[in-house]
């Protein structure tokens, strides 16, 4: 099986899609998982990519689904041997494409996880006024506010943000740059951490990124992940929520509070509307929630 057909999509993929770096790993390791069943299974052995074919794909998806693999996983790992042979088929290194022989699998909507107004305003209380306390208020005030992407967060320096105007500059999937907006609150808990919180966290004057951890360096999306969970942990909150449930939480109360999904779509960086368009049902249930509750006869 030759492998460099596998690093020349990657490359293909990072340069031509901008890919995140966190993307092509995926893409990585769900093709570099199928390279690995077909040689465990002596397929590779005896077949070049242009002899693989649609059954052995689903060999593949059957050996992840008796290993136990969640259909998202799997629907996941389809979607990138997808596009490997697409891109495969398109430079005419493969005469067929196999992928096209095999059904895709349709997976349950879920609803996002969302904090209602008394759970985001007790989180968002929650640190305390020491350095680092500080800086996970403007956190968390910033992702709420903003509906950025955790990635986005971390990623953004110091000429991003406009204070003074309320706006920052985010650089989401594939590069792209849209502006989003946050209020006061955002606004007074971002100017207490520049004031207060990063003067004490930088160590080397050089670095320009906005949010710092301790040692005065970047932090990462893990890290945020620690910190969101600590507070969550501290009320008591749904074990579940995350970085990304702040980002559900804007859409949902933008779309309850009258904002059109055109406009949601656009502060989140969704390419598409019917993704945004899963926040709809959120509110819908919610609706429902209301009336069951407010009408005597639901």
């Amino acid at each position: 099986m030759e492998n460099h057909a596998i690093d020349s999509f990657l490359t293909y993929i990072s340069a031509a899609k901008n890919q995140s770096p966190n993307t092509l790993k995926a893409y990585a390791n769900d093709l570099g998982q199928f390279i690995e069943y077909l040689e465990q299974n002596k397929i590779s052995k005896t077949k070049t990519l242009n002899d693989i074919t649609h059954l052995d794909i689903r060999g593949f998806l059957a050996y992840l689904k008796e290993s136990g693999a969640s259909k998202k996983t799997i629907a996941r790992k389809l979607s990138a041997i997808r596009s490997f042979f697409r891109y495969l088929s398109t430079e005419g290194l493969v005469s067929e494409d196999p992928t096209k022989m095999v059904q895709g699998m349709k997976l349950p909507k879920k609803l996002p996880l969302f904090l209602y107004p008394a759970e985001i305003e007790a989180l968002l209380s929650a640190p305390g006024q020491d350095v680092l306390g500080i800086r996970d208020r403007a956190i968390m005030e910033l992702l709420y506010a903003t509906g950025m992407r955790v990635s986005e967060l971390v990623s953004l320096k110091l000429k991003d943000v406009n204070l003074g105007a309320n706006f920052i500059i985010v650089f989401g999937k594939g590069s792209k740059e849209r502006v989003v907006f946050f209020g006061s609150k955002a606004a007074e808990s971002l100017e207490e951490y520049l004031r207060k919180s990063r003067p004490y966290l930088v160590k080397n004057l050089t670095c320009d990124y906005l949010f710092l951890n301790k040692n005065g360096t970047r932090l990462t999306d893990r890290s945020v992940r620690r910190i969101i969970d600590k507070y969550v942990k501290l009320l008591s909150l749904n074990a579940k929520i995350s970085p990304h449930t702040l980002r559900h939480t804007f859409a949902t109360h933008m779309l309850n509070n009258g904002a059109d999904l055109k406009t949601v779509q656009e502060l989140l960086g969704h390419v598409s509307l019917s993704t945004t368009q899963i926040y709809t049902h959120v509110t819908k249930e919610r609706l429902k929630e209301v009336y069951d509750k407010a009408f005597p006869h639901s």
